[in-house]
């Protein structure tokens, strides 16, 4: 932060406190010793899901918390399980600072994780996702699962 005082570039961070939806820092000058405050708002890029349509909506974890646990229906799979894969799969993609994603990629990346957890809810989740419309695709699914 550059010193309103005498202009330096740099200062230290004397305390810090939450207001409202910021956060108030008051600040001292390395080179005069002046002080100021700042505040910073933390800034929340909206992540923007484009449809198969191509339609654009908001990425909504608790849509996407619904559809997971549909395929988790009777099975042994934790509501906290599924809570946690769908903080990951957002928190991945706030990272990498993307805008926009695919509902491909999200669909793809939520059957990478039920692989792991429950293979029945995987091949329900991949049957409504992937648009089975023939047995024979349950059956080549099924077989790839076998493989492993």
């Amino acid at each position: 932060m550059i010193c309103p005082e005498c202009s330096f570039n740099d200062s230290k961070v004397v305390d810090s406190r939450p207001a409202d939806i910021k956060i108030r820092r008051r600040r001292e000058c390395l080179k005069c010793g002046g002080r100021f405050t700042t505040y910073e708002i933390i800034e929340d890029i909206p992540i923007m899901v484009t449809k198969k349509d191509g339609g654009l909506e908001p990425f909504d974890s608790q849509k996407l918390t619904d559809r997971i646990y549909r395929a988790t229906v009777k099975r042994p799979v934790k509501l906290r399980t599924i809570e946690h894969m769908v903080e990951t799969i957002q928190t991945g993609f706030k990272n990498s600072l993307q805008k926009e994603v695919s509902s491909n990629k999200i669909g793809e990346m939520v059957l990478r994780h039920l692989k792991n957890i429950d293979h029945v809810a995987y091949v329900r989740f991949a049957s409504v996702y992937r648009e089975f419309d023939d047995i024979e695709s349950f059956v080549s699914l099924i077989s790839e699962l076998g493989d492993e």
